[in-house]
């Protein structure tokens, strides 16, 4: 519930810059209001395309149901433990470097489980994933390019960030709506299992 239905979300990594992944991801978020509270954490900026920044989770005026992280590969394990120490109970990696990187990002992923373990009841998705929409909420924490798509009764989950972005553009053009579309990454915490078996559970989705 907290990665689908979140009451606030903190976007760690949010930026300014026009292309990156830390922009486009925030801008997803506060363009199309959810009803819940977006929170940019930058530790350089005051404010990120108007909303007011915080420099880390714990500046924060309350705990974020979710975090989504967008930061280099070498910053996340810490940035994982700061998450789980402050009580954040789902975390999204978009960040690549990883497995995909060879052993050196192989060593990360294992970091970040480390860390993961030190606490209990925080899930994580990704890393190096295009992140999730719920589009009957209105909540898009991805960084796709496409407008949101309808909402719908099948939920899409992909390892693949190419394959969903394809398959977002497909969908828009043919009119066909999701209740959740989903992009795992490398599976380092919640596999396609954890969600089929969620989904599986949920009135509002009637195939997978």
């Amino acid at each position: 519930e907290s990665f689908f239905a979140p009451a606030s979300v903190a976007v760690i990594g949010a930026t300014e810059k026009v292309g990156s992944v830390g922009r486009t991801v925030f801008w997803n978020l506060i363009s199309s209001p959810f009803g819940g509270t977006v929170y940019p954490v930058n530790r350089l900026r005051p404010s990120i395309l108007g909303v007011r920044a915080y420099p880390n989770i714990a500046a924060l005026p309350e705990v974020p149901e979710l975090a989504v992280i967008v930061t280099p590969a070498a910053t996340i394990p810490a940035t994982v433990e700061e998450c789980a120490a402050a009580g954040v109970k789902a975390v999204v990696i978009i960040s690549a470097g990883f497995r995909e990187a060879g052993p050196e990002g192989l060593a990360l992923e294992a970091r970040v489980r480390a860390e993961q373990a030190k606490f209990d009841g925080m899930r994580i998705i990704g890393p190096n994933c295009l992140g999730l929409i719920v589009p009957r909420l209105k909540i898009n924490l991805s960084f796709a390019n496409a407008a949101m798509p309808r909402h719908g009764h099948v939920a899409f989950i992909s390892q693949s960030g190419a394959l969903c972005t394809s398959v977002l553009d497909w969908a828009l053009t043919q009119g066909i709506g999701f209740s959740y579309f989903v992009s795992v990454g490398n599976m380092l915490d919640v596999t396609f299992s954890d969600l089929i078996d969620y989904f599986g559970q949920d009135a509002d989705t009637r195939s997978m």
